[in-house]
């Protein structure tokens, strides 16, 4: 019951332990690590240039442990995107013979309801289409901006198409319950 009175007045995610925002206080307010992130992350994980990025419904880049974000060139990230243990997104890279200083290059761009499998590695300038999950450990270095499918590899490459009439159905459904959900918190209120 606490914690229910906790989580609605402080605006808490409820699919998340009370705990974890606990630890992202200490490590925000008290050591100063990631302060400049709006949204709640692990403690494992760094988030660089935040103000660049732009996320989707109920998505939170870097809650997983030990995910390295670079928004150096800017990220965008889709609705209900997930992204695992270990992720790297890196927007930025080093020129090659001064690595002071940063190449420029297009923003990764995520689509949504995707899935980033932990240790997955996604590289400056690359956009994923809706739907896709990228595998454990896998490395996108080239852009699959079709979506419907599972990416696997260094290099990714795709190793299965989705039924894209099911992630369409999904869509809805999943719509249906956000929308469900906003009235039910707005009614007990």
């Amino acid at each position: 019951m606490l914690k229910r009175v906790v989580q609605r007045v402080f605006r808490l995610r409820t699919d998340v332990p009370v705990h974890f925002y606990l630890a992202h206080f200490f490590a925000k307010h008290v050591l100063r690590q990631n302060r400049d992130v709006s949204w709640a992350i692990h403690f494992t994980s760094t988030v660089y240039f935040p103000d660049r990025i732009t996320r989707g419904k109920h998505v939170f880049p870097g809650d997983s442990p030990n995910n390295f974000i670079d928004a150096t060139n800017g990220i965008e990230i889709g609705d209900y995107t997930n992204i695992g243990p270990g992720v790297g997104l890196i927007s930025g890279n080093h020129d090659t013979i001064d690595n002071s200083i940063y190449t420029k290059h297009p923003p990764i761009r995520i689509g949504a309801f995707c899935w980033l499998g932990m240790h997955a590695v996604i590289l400056p300038g690359v956009i994923l289409g809706d739907f896709t999950t990228v595998a454990a450990g896998a490395v996108v270095t080239k852009s699959f901006p079709e979506g419907y499918g599972i990416l696997g590899g260094n290099p990714a490459k795709v190793i299965k198409l989705l039924d894209k009439a099911k992630c369409e159905e999904f869509r809805k459904q999943k719509g249906k319950h956000h929308f469900q959900q906003m009235l039910k918190h707005k009614q007990e209120s």
